[in-house]
């Protein structure tokens, strides 16, 4: 089962990144009332285990534009040395739970993320991520983040440096996730699906060790 998010534990700037700013202004009262009480208020689930099924290629999108922007991106992330490793569904992601995978160079997990659900009022637009582990963790940073949405919240890991480029193409993110990297170190070897499994599973379990240091989950 997953825990949930501990609304009163969160700070105003990630409430309202979480539920947007008229939400978040709604929900203030009963925040306020519950900091007050000294008791929590449960939010959102989170899962606490990141798993991914893999599935058959097809033609991905939900409605003809989105299938087009897939297209386009993956055609760029190719084009720019990214290795494909095929299609997975991620049950335990919030939202955009489709992921295309990629090994791009020796050190650095790619996912081209959507959503397959049709006639949503307000769908997300596909979004390109890269994670890179970190040799060793002189700098106090275990691993770097880059992603063309905005930041997430709740807040990730202060082990993980976010490089966050709403709507940058995938050369201009590929390179500041490079140079992002260099300022630290070096990065681990990834080979093949299992290491690009891993390099995802352990940056999401980094961050639920932080979000339960903070007190921000629940047990559902």
């Amino acid at each position: 089962m997953p825990a949930r998010l501990n609304l009163c534990a969160l700070t105003a700037d990630e409430l309202e990144t979480l539920l947007g700013g008229g939400a978040a202004q709604g929900r203030l009262p009963d925040v306020s009332r519950a900091r007050l009480e000294g008791r929590p208020l449960p939010g959102p689930p989170i899962h606490t285990a990141l798993s991914f099924e893999a599935l058959e290629e097809r033609a991905w999108g939900s409605s003809p534009e989105q299938a087009r922007t897939l297209a386009a991106l993956d055609a760029e992330l190719r084009g720019g040395g990214a290795e494909p490793l095929g299609v997975y569904y991620a049950p335990a992601l919030p939202d955009l739970r489709h992921l295309r995978a990629y090994l791009w160079g020796p050190d650095v997990a790619l996912a081209l993320r959507w959503s397959e659900t049709p006639d949503s009022p307000r769908p997300a637009p596909p979004l390109v991520q890269a994670v890179t582990w970190l040799r060793d963790r002189a700098s106090g940073v275990a691993c770097v983040l880059s992603t063309t949405a905005e930041p997430p919240a709740p807040a990730l890991s202060e082990e993980v440096d976010v490089r966050a480029l709403p709507g940058a193409p995938p050369p201009d993110l590929l390179t500041a996730h490079r140079a992002g990297v260099l300022r630290h170190g070096r990065g681990g070897r990834l080979t093949g699906e299992g290491g690009w499994l891993r390099a995802w599973q352990e940056l999401h379990a980094l961050n639920v060790a932080a979000w339960t240091r903070r007190g921000l989950l629940l047990e559902d």
